[in-house]
């Protein structure tokens, strides 16, 4: 006789076979992992989720999929205050869309304590990994992470495992006109042509000619070398802290450390902080500080 449940079977088979599903709690290390069943009406968006277009067509045979075998995988929330829902999602919005769209009322969910850092984190790493993200989303997430979590370059680089330059080039796209966006979220153009005319002065004109044309990145290349520049088509910034904010968190060091510092950002992203001090006391108490 074959199991009763079987590989493949989902949560809504296991429900309907054993009844309401229980809370179930895996102990991982340290952390109590529990699989919750949440309200579909408790649960809201995360305004910082990278990805921000789901094609109809894609929710509508994840939904069917849903009525037919449940939700496979839980998604991730955390918990929330002053929101008008409980748990706000930081992986797992498409399963969510999908199952209200399958008529769902409620959805197996993991809730972990997170900040906002980490639950930006996860969410680009998630899409990333899965690649549910167009370009122009994925850069856009970088840029996230850069302004909102005080995040370098290296920082990106180690957290999604692609290089600097990787990053910095993805990153272009956000330079060019929304309508040339626009186009690469349709895929009337690759990125790979909108990162070639981002140092145009016209990357508008230059787009509309190469779908017109039907060109490849090489020829798309080749008409930007007969093309004049944008003023600032090399201008694109291997630092990302601001000088004031430099000088910020200086201060912030002098004033918790009790010695001068200097920050010095480098390509890239690296960088180096000195911290001087003027006699073998006050070095003993800054190591004092530093190693407590």
């Amino acid at each position: 006789m074959a199991s009763k449940f079987g590989l493949g079977r989902g949560l809504a088979d296991i429900q309907a076979g054993m009844g309401a599903i229980p809370d179930i709690s895996i102990l991982t290390g340290g952390d109590r992992v529990v699989i919750k069943q949440i309200p579909l009406a408790q649960i809201g968006a995360n305004p910082d989720q990278p990805r921000k277009t789901f094609r109809e067509s894609e929710l509508q045979d994840l939904a069917a999929s849903i009525r037919e075998k449940g939700v496979l995988q839980p998604i991730l929330l955390r918990a929330v205050a002053g929101r008008p829902y409980n748990y706000e999602i930081v992986a797992g919005e498409r399963r969510f869309r999908a199952s209200k769209m399958a008529g769902l009322t409620e959805i197996p969910a993991v809730v972990k304590k997170l900040d906002d850092n980490n639950a930006m984190e996860i969410a680009l790493i998630e899409n990333v990994q899965r690649e549910n993200l167009d370009p122009v989303e994925e850069a856009a997430a970088y840029k996230n992470l850069i302004e909102k979590c005080n995040y370098d370059m290296a920082d990106v680089s180690r957290l999604i495992g692609k290089s600097d330059s990787y990053i910095r080039n993805s990153m272009r796209l956000l330079d060019l006109p929304e309508s040339v966006r626009q186009m690469v979220i349709n895929g009337e153009i690759s990125a790979s042509h909108a990162r070639t005319i981002a140092v145009a002065e016209n990357p508008e004109k230059l787009a509309r000619e190469i779908v017109a044309k039907k060109m490849s990145v090489a020829d798309a290349g080749t008409l930007v070398k007969n093309t004049k520049r944008a003023g600032k088509c090399r201008q694109i910034s291997n630092k990302t802290i601001a000088t004031n904010d430099i000088k910020r968190m200086e201060n912030d060091i002098k004033k918790s450390l009790g010695v001068p510092a200097k920050i010095v950002e480098r390509r890239g992203g690296a960088g180096q902080i000195t911290l001087k001090f003027t006699n073998r006391l006050e070095m003993n108490d800054l190591i004092a500080k530093l190693t407590k």
